[in-house]
C-alpha cells in the first residue's frame, strides 16, 4: 500500500495557522473563548452588534460568575442595557454552560479613547467616481489652467481634481 499524497501541496488552513495566536490574543484580553470575538455578529444579532462590541470577560476568583463587559456609545447604551439578559443567554449558549453571570455596559463617546474611536459598523461606502456634484465652472477652468502644462494625461487629470478640491475648499 502506497502512502496517500497530500492534496494541499504544502498549504495549510488559515484557522490552523492563526488559531493559536488568536486564542492567546483573546485570552490576554480576557476572552477564554475567542468565538465571542470572532462571532459577535451572530451572537448579538446584527442590530445589537452594529452598536456595541465585547471588550473583555473578567472571571471571579472562584472561576464562575464571569462578567462580560460590552462597549457602547452613550446614545446606544440604553438600548444595549435593555438587551443585557438576551446577550448573556446567547453568550452562555456559545460557552455551553452558565459562564457569564453579569453583563456590564461601558459607555463611551463616539470619539475619545482608543477603544471608543473604533467604528462599530463597517465603513461607509465611498461615492463612485463621477457621482460627485459638478464643480463651479470658474473653479474647473482655473484648475484646468493650473494643470495644463502637464503632458501625462492621468497625472494632469489627478492634478486637476486636486486643484478643484483645494479651490472649492477655500470658498466654503
Amino acid at each position: 500500500m502506497t502512502p496517500r499524497s497530500s492534496t494541499t501541496r504544502g498549504f495549510r488552513r488559515t484557522a490552523s495557522v492563526l488559531g493559536e495566536r488568536i486564542r492567546r490574543a483573546g485570552e490576554s484580553r480576557g476572552f477564554a473563548v475567542s468565538r465571542v470575538l470572532t462571532r459577535w455578529d451572530e451572537i448579538a444579532g446584527p442590530e445589537i452588534a452594529a452598536i456595541c462590541r465585547p471588550v473583555k470577560i473578567s472571571y471571579a476568583r472562584g472561576g464562575f460568575g464571569a462578567t462580560l463587559t460590552v462597549l457602547a456609545t452613550g446614545a446606544h447604551a440604553p438600548m444595549v442595557e435593555m438587551q443585557k439578559e438576551r446577550l448573556r443567554e446567547r453568550v452562555n449558549a456559545i460557552y455551553g454552560y452558565n459562564a457569564i453571570s453579569r453583563v456590564r455596559i461601558t459607555q463611551t463617546a463616539p470619539a475619545g479613547f482608543a477603544e471608543g474611536q473604533a467604528a462599530f459598523a463597517g465603513p461607509k461606502p465611498k461615492t463612485p467616481p463621477g457621482s460627485e456634484t459638478p464643480p463651479d465652472p470658474q473653479i474647473a477652468r482655473k484648475a484646468a489652467q493650473t494643470a495644463a502644462q502637464i503632458e501625462d494625461r492621468d497625472l494632469r487629470t489627478a492634478l486637476e481634481r486636486l486643484a478643484r478640491n483645494v479651490l472649492s475648499k477655500g470658498r466654503s
